[in-house]
């Protein structure tokens, strides 16, 4: 009989097949367009590998209670897939977000959605984060159920939506709301390689609006010129920024992070905005990330309170600062029988000894084991150019992540 490995050896041609076809879903976020067609294909291969499955659409009052007004038109789904297995007593979720990132700039292959193969990469928006997780997955899945290779857990898959927002909609929804029933998970990225995410830091995410006087561009002296205020403020975080950096956290593989500042990744003027015309307005937002050993409204209360203490040191700057989203951090120590299960799985596969790493961004697997309170870590393929122009996943990456998945639930019984 053909073993699991084999099989996903065999089957590579169809990782990649399934891969290509999600990225060929333009499912970008803002404004989430694309999420009925992949949740569909999403549901049918769930069921064509042995689960029962189930979407959910998001009630419409939610929706447009959660979302801007421009987002109305797009609606949100979540699918969800179960294995039950006769004797087995605890069950294993898997979790994996299918919304991406806008695209820009010139690709190598032309289109961000080709899905193109060379020189063992495979490129396209969503090849490394995530979509090159659900391929592996389903993958690993298809390789149980062909060779008759029973797990030994039961098993839970969600692919989840808005995961590059807030997750409200998405993730939260889901551990909130959905028939679901997990001993542990596994939020499919966070960690690749021979590494093992047990935890990620948090976002605040706040948007700082400087308000001026308008006046001619030939008499700036009679306004107030909020470009120049929104300056000095920005300059102020200087110091902000090596403050807080003297804050540490120490990774259980010795890794040492330290709690940043990202000034203006989005920044515009007011209305009225004329080259001859003094700016009656400014904006940029700031993102902070938090570690998971700082209080998370502790530093948001801190910042605030700099920002206006550092305004009122300003002459004539006036802001307001408004909470766009946040995304709280994680850490759980990786000494429960599930971690080490899942680092002997990775080791086998891999070759080399696992470490644990703390992953600097943020995602959904602080749902899991907040909400939830259960085990919960992070692995998957990975890649390479995530959110940026070419990003690709290694093709032995997606083979390997689908070996260990597929080892996991054939070693594991919690």
């Amino acid at each position: 009989m053909d073993r699991p490995n084999d099989f996903i050896d065999r089957n590579t041609p169809a990782l990649l097949g399934r891969l290509r076809r999600l990225v060929g879903f333009r499912t970008v976020n803002p404004p989430g367009e694309g999420y009925e067609a992949v949740t569909g294909y999403l549901t049918r291969e769930v069921e064509k590998v042995g689960l029962r499955a189930r979407r959910f659409r998001i009630p419409r009052g939610l929706l447009e209670s959660s979302l801007p007004a421009s987002q109305h038109a797009f609606p949100r789904f979540n699918v969800l897939g179960k294995l039950r297995v006769p004797g087995a007593r605890r069950t294993v979720h898997f979790n994996a977000h299918y919304d991406v990132v806008p695209v820009s700039g010139k690709w190598r292959h032309g289109s961000p959605f080709s899905g193109a193969v060379e020189k063992g990469f495979i490129y396209g928006r969503g090849t490394a984060d995530m979509k090159g997780s659900i391929a592996s997955l389903l993958t690993a899945l298809d390789a149980l159920t062909s060779t008759g290779t029973a797990p030994l857990v039961n098993v839970e898959v969600s692919f989840t939506a808005d995961e590059e927002t807030d997750s409200f909609l998405g993730a939260r929804w889901l551990v909130d709301e959905a028939p679901i029933n997990p001993d542990y998970a596994i939020v499919m990225e966070g960690a690749e390689g021979n590494k093992v995410c047990c935890g990620h830091n948090g976002t605040l995410w706040l948007e700082i609006s400087v308000r001026g006087r308008a006046a001619h561009g030939s008499t700036p002296e009679k306004g107030v010129n909020a470009l120049e205020k929104m300056a000095a403020l920005v300059s102020e975080l200087e110091s902000y920024k090596k403050r807080i950096a003297r804050r540490t956290f120490v990774t259980p593989e010795g890794k040492t992070i330290r709690p940043t500042i990202n000034v203006g990744g989005v920044f515009a003027c007011g209305p009225g905005a004329k080259i001859n015309t003094v700016p009656a307005a400014a904006s940029f937002s700031i993102d902070r990330r938090v570690l998971a050993v700082e209080d998370h409204a502790a530093a948001e209360r801190d910042l605030r309170a700099f920002l206006d203490a550092a305004a009122r040191r300003i002459p004539g700057c006036r802001i307001s600062v408004s909470k766009v989203s946040e995304n709280f951090s994680c850490f759980t120590k990786p000494d429960h029988p599930f971690f080490r299960a899942m680092a002997a799985s990775v080791g086998h596969v891999r070759g080399r000894p696992t470490s644990f790493s703390v992953s600097t961004g943020f995602n959904d697997i602080h749902y899991f084991a907040t909400h939830l309170g259960i085990p919960t870590l992070g692995y998957g393929p990975g890649g390479d150019d995530i959110h940026a122009v070419d990003e690709r996943a290694r093709v032995a990456d997606l083979v390997s992540a689908a070996k260990i998945y597929a080892r996991l639930l054939t070693n594991f019984t919690g």
